[in-house]
């Protein structure tokens, strides 16, 4: 799983959240949460919001679930919507975490917390990223969503965080793309590997992945008799990591297999 310590971003929702509501706050703080109990909405929101500082996130989702099905014309049930879904993503409760920020996005889609949203939905995607070994489908819906935040929000701090996990996620696609590239060569299906490592160097050229990328095309293409190919990855990668030790090992290669006439 990606890591860049997405959460403090995160917890600038929950300051956000807690605005005055005067008296009532001390009222029935204790009243049972877990059963179905029609109360005032204030009531309601001071106990979801006390839940989620215990720690008790689905619990508080729950309450802040409360808060809008029993007040949905109210200016709280817009504020618990998100509050909620920023629970079920401590609780790790993903797939509930996105529903519902994708609720607030349909109901209030020009709302100024529109961008926090949107961040919610990326952050519960990537941080359900897999290993390379295993299916990125989740791995792509996790840049899908970093990129639309960026699109529609690119001044804000969530955008600015969303840049730096594309940049990971994408390395880490390019990984997902070695990782079969290289089972391919195990294989010595070595037209197969050509197109996994081709992939990595036409759309992931920024990754920490493309020097051993443009190796393995090296050894690919000599193993298909086709050394001009193989010199020109060779090339590239002098011309652009020089001082690699995939440099280093491509040039032995054609010296060996492929040296110039």
């Amino acid at each position: 799983m990606l890591r860049t310590m997405p959460r403090p971003l995160a917890i600038l929702l929950v300051a956000a959240a807690v605005v005055p509501l005067g008296a009532c706050a001390g009222r029935n703080k204790h009243a049972s949460d877990t059963s179905y109990v029609a109360r005032d909405v204030s009531t309601l929101y001071i106990t979801a919001k006390d839940r989620l500082d215990r720690g008790q996130y689905t619990l508080a989702a729950g309450l802040f679930d409360e808060v809008e099905r029993q007040h949905p014309y109210s200016l709280w049930a817009r504020r618990a919507q998100l509050m909620g879904a920023f629970s079920y993503y401590l609780a790790k409760e993903h797939t509930k975490s996105i529903d519902s920020a994708r609720r607030f996005l349909s109901i209030h889609p020009g709302n100024k917390d529109a961008p926090y949203a949107l961040y919610l939905i990326a952050l519960n995607y990537y941080e359900q990223i897999e290993d390379v070994n295993r299916d990125q489908s989740i791995t792509q819906q996790a840049l899908d969503s970093l990129g639309e935040l960026i699109r529609r929000y690119p001044d804000t701090r969530f955008a600015a965080d969303a840049r730096l996990k594309v940049d990971l996620v994408r390395d880490h696609l390019a990984g997902k793309e070695m990782e079969i590239g290289r089972f391919y060569q195990r294989r010595k299906e070595w037209l197969a590997s050509v197109i996994r490592f081709r992939k990595v160097i036409d759309e992931y050229q920024t990754t920490t992945h493309a020097p051993e990328a443009l190796m393995r095309l090296t050894e690919s293409y000599l193993a298909l008799g086709v050394p001009e190919e193989a010199r020109k990855a060779a090339a590239v990668l002098g011309a652009n990591y020089p001082g690699s030790k995939w440099y280093a090992r491509a040039y032995e290669l054609v010296q060996k297999n492929a040296p110039a006439a």
